[in-house]
């Protein structure tokens, strides 16, 4: 089977997205200033605080957004206005600093698993389903993926997924079996099983938006300008992740695997971008 020039346009755009620059290289580009600074902004025990602050985070998230939005097939995902809220969330962290962490980000999690299931609906996905949430909530994990990196703390995106599967397929089946609508007690420890696997990944990057939060740059501003970047790094690794979803259920996982790997991590210009991937800023 040969892939249509169109799904090889858009399997590129998924690769770009998937395993080029990080959150935390996307913010320093705009910010201007060393994370390292903030760092030293933060009191002695932050990182403990923001690892039990992110599991929180992603409980509540799958416990809450993962049941509320309908399944709209069709329809554009609506990044802006998931942009827009996020922004003011962070526009009340970077005023009040390290002490709305506990506050701010069950919040921000909770908007930007709302947007991703947006995505996954927009690129054929069920939203309804066990499976669809489930790699919705996977998406935490993609905060850095790079096939091609001198730092081997970065995994592939296909190693990711290998690294995600069991675990990821045992909360399927778990969430399945209460009927995919309901997070009971059954399925509860198998959605934990995975969430602390993400958390460990998603943490890493919470780590250094708190960091970057930290600097004195322009209060609130850069609270705002700082979450409209983490969101919007996430519906770039949601909308790669289920780009890829959608090809495999076309063309099957192997072939798609060989397929991306023949790609290069680094085409010599940027996929054009849809329309429902403009941030407020662009539009």
């Amino acid at each position: 089977m040969d892939i249509s020039q169109k799904d090889l346009d858009d399997l590129r755009r998924a690769k770009y997205l998937l395993e080029n620059p990080g959150f935390i290289a996307k913010v320093t580009a705009v910010v201007g200033t060393p994370i390292e600074y903030g760092l030293k902004k933060l009191p002695a025990d932050w990182q403990d605080k923001v690892m039990a602050v992110t599991h929180q985070s992603l409980e509540k998230a799958a416990d809450g957004a993962l049941l509320t939005l309908k399944d709209v097939p069709d329809e554009p995902a609506s990044n802006i206005w998931h942009k827009l809220s996020v922004a003011a969330t962070g526009a009340a962290g970077g005023f009040f600093g390290f002490a709305a962490l506990a506050i701010e980000l069950p919040i921000s999690t909770a908007i930007m698993l709302r947007s991703i299931l947006d995505i996954a609906r927009s690129e054929g996905e069920s939203i309804s389903s066990a499976e669809t949430k489930m790699e919705c909530l996977s998406v935490f994990a993609f905060g850095s993926t790079k096939s091609n990196s001198d730092d081997d703390s970065d995994e592939g995106y296909f190693a990711l997924r290998a690294t995600l599967a069991g675990a990821t397929r045992e909360a399927i089946s778990a969430l399945g079996k209460s009927g995919g609508d309901a997070i009971s007690k059954e399925s509860s420890s198998a959605i934990l099983k995975l969430i602390a696997i993400i958390a460990e990944r998603f943490g890493v990057e919470v780590s250094e938006k708190i960091a970057l939060q930290a600097i004195p740059v322009v209060g609130a501003i850069a609270g705002a300008t700082i979450n409209t970047l983490f969101i919007d790094h996430y519906q770039d690794m949601a909308r790669g992740h289920f780009i890829v979803r959608r090809l495999i259920r076309a063309y099957g996982v192997e072939y798609i695997e060989q397929q991306y790997a023949a790609l290069p991590s680094k085409p010599a210009e940027a996929p054009p971008r849809s329309t429902d991937d403009v941030t407020p800023e662009m539009a």
